[in-house]
């Protein structure tokens, strides 16, 4: 059934027009033309779709979209520029990018780590990232990016 749901996306109000049961991941690719966030395995396993759901990683192959009604959205489109360069200087020190079909996924998780006001253990950041499945093997490069990233935001050298 046909639906209009509205909710902030990328701090903007939008509505979109489609199936309530859509996924997000559908409604942002085909609808929104926002193609930042990947299509992976569609079981909500490989962490390529993950945004933010007012400001928590979320799965957006498993999100319909009824679940986002009055809520908020950040796509990697939309991560605000200190944390998108913060997080993009971190992936280029450290060599992180691959294919960088993953990476969208990854940088959004590592965003959620990084915006927390008490940083997370080191051991918290490789749990979160190992939920990322990346066929190219830039996982250790990640981790090691993510926690560059976090030292930049404390002042503290990497």
């Amino acid at each position: 059934m046909i639906t209009s749901v509205n909710f902030e996306l990328n701090g903007r109000r939008v509505q979109v027009q489609a199936d309530a049961q859509m996924p997000l991941l559908w409604a942002l690719r085909e609808r929104l033309q926002l193609l930042g966030t990947k299509p992976g395995c569609l079981q909500g396993v490989c962490g390529a779709c993950t945004v933010h759901l007012d400001g928590a990683p979320a799965r957006a192959c498993q999100l319909p979209l009824s679940a986002v009604a009055g809520r908020s959205v950040t796509t990697i489109e939309g991560l605000p520029e200190p944390m998108r360069q913060r997080l993009l200087t971190a992936w280029t020190e450290h060599q992180a990018l691959q294919c960088g079909y993953c990476q969208p996924g990854q940088a959004m998780t590592a965003a959620a780590l990084l915006g927390h006001a008490k940083a997370p253990t080191p051991e918290a950041v490789a749990t979160a990232l190992a939920g990322h499945l990346c066929r190219c093997g830039s996982g250790p490069r990640v981790v090691s990016a993510v926690h560059s990233a976090l030292a930049a935001g404390t002042g503290t050298a990497s």
